[in-house]
């Protein structure tokens, strides 16, 4: 795979990104002289496999229990890849793939990507676009597809924010706050059960500015409490259901030391908060190093009737947006 970075910025925003997975290197803020999120350091280390960092995740963002689904009483069989579920669209999710550039210019760039019939199991030819566009102090992602066939499609951005100046430093001094008032419930392999509960008097709760350190800190103490020590319990790595609203506000993170405040906008129902415990890439990156904020559709959602669907109809243009005002 031949890696390709290009760059797009005006006087406030410089972005810096990677054909492969149509992915982000660099959000940098020029005032505050910072880059946002984490990278892979060399651009060559993303033409080998890695923890979606800055990665357009699809066919289907999240996972999908038991690898397959139902569309007008025709199962199709997915790719696994994490157990018999599959995760970010299987083996060679969209975040693997060559994507075209469409289009660049100063302040815009759109990637291509065309994913053929039964690519890791998912019907249709679907053609998916991918644009990185930046106004003033907003930067904007936003995807468009359409396929030839009913198909369920899910796409999202999975960067890694961190406002420290420093990036070996930890998000623990990052505070949180997410327009919802429910969640998805999931099992021990993240796979939700279909039941949406409510965030009021959880640990999940986000409605007003939370540290996401002391917010971990509490849940690492339930779980020693447990004698219980899985990974997933020692941080977040949950899908929040998001309140409308007549602005499409998602969710805010900000940062006291360097002064930086993100605040997520997205026409998506959902945001995925994983706080990184997972994380791992060389030297380089390590547990709690970034939060992810992935505006997207709901997991499992091909299995969940009610749950906002993801079936598209054939050669219907479908288009979400996500925009982060950065100041």
């Amino acid at each position: 795979m031949k890696v390709q970075s290009s760059t797009i910025q005006n006087k406030y925003l410089r972005i810096k990104s990677i054909n492969i997975g149509a992915c982000l290197y660099e959000v940098y803020d020029k005032q505050k002289k910072i880059n946002l999120i984490l990278n892979l350091g060399s651009t060559k280390n993303y033409a080998s496999k890695n923890f979606y960092v800055g990665a357009t995740c699809g066919r289907y963002a999240g996972r999908i229990s038991n690898s397959k689904f139902n569309i007008k009483n025709k199962i199709y069989k997915l790719n696994g890849n994490e157990g018999k579920n599959t995760l970010h669209g299987g083996k060679k999710g969209f975040d693997r793939l060559e994507w075209k550039i469409q289009s660049h210019s100063k302040t815009k760039i759109n990637y291509q990507l065309l994913s053929k019939d039964l690519d890791q199991g998912f019907p249709g030819d679907l053609n998916a676009e991918c644009i990185f566009e930046i106004k003033n102090k907003s930067f904007f992602i936003k995807y468009q597809y359409k396929s030839n066939k009913l198909t369920h499609v899910n796409l999202t951005n999975h960067s890694y924010w961190n406002l420290n100046k420093n990036k070996k430093k930890t998000i623990f001094n990052h505070d949180l706050k997410i327009n919802s008032e429910k969640y998805l419930e999931v099992t021990n392999k993240l796979i939700p059960t279909g039941k949406i509960k409510k965030v009021k008097n959880t640990i999940n709760d986000f409605n007003i500015f939370q540290n996401i350190g002391k917010k971990i800190d509490i849940k690492k103490n339930k779980t020693i409490n447990r004698v219980s020590n899985t990974i997933n319990q020692l941080g977040f790595d949950l899908t929040y259901c998001v309140k409308k609203n007549s602005n499409n506000y998602l969710a805010s993170l900000k940062n006291k030391k360097t002064n930086i405040q993100l605040d997520f906008y997205s026409n998506l129902p959902g945001v995925q908060l994983y706080t990184s415990q997972g994380l791992r890439y060389k030297n380089k990156l390590a547990p709690y190093q970034g939060v992810c904020l992935e505006t997207q559709q709901y997991p499992d959602a091909p299995n969940n009737k009610n749950f906002p669907s993801t079936l598209i109809k054939a050669n219907k243009l479908y288009k979400y947006f996500t925009k982060i005002n950065i100041s």
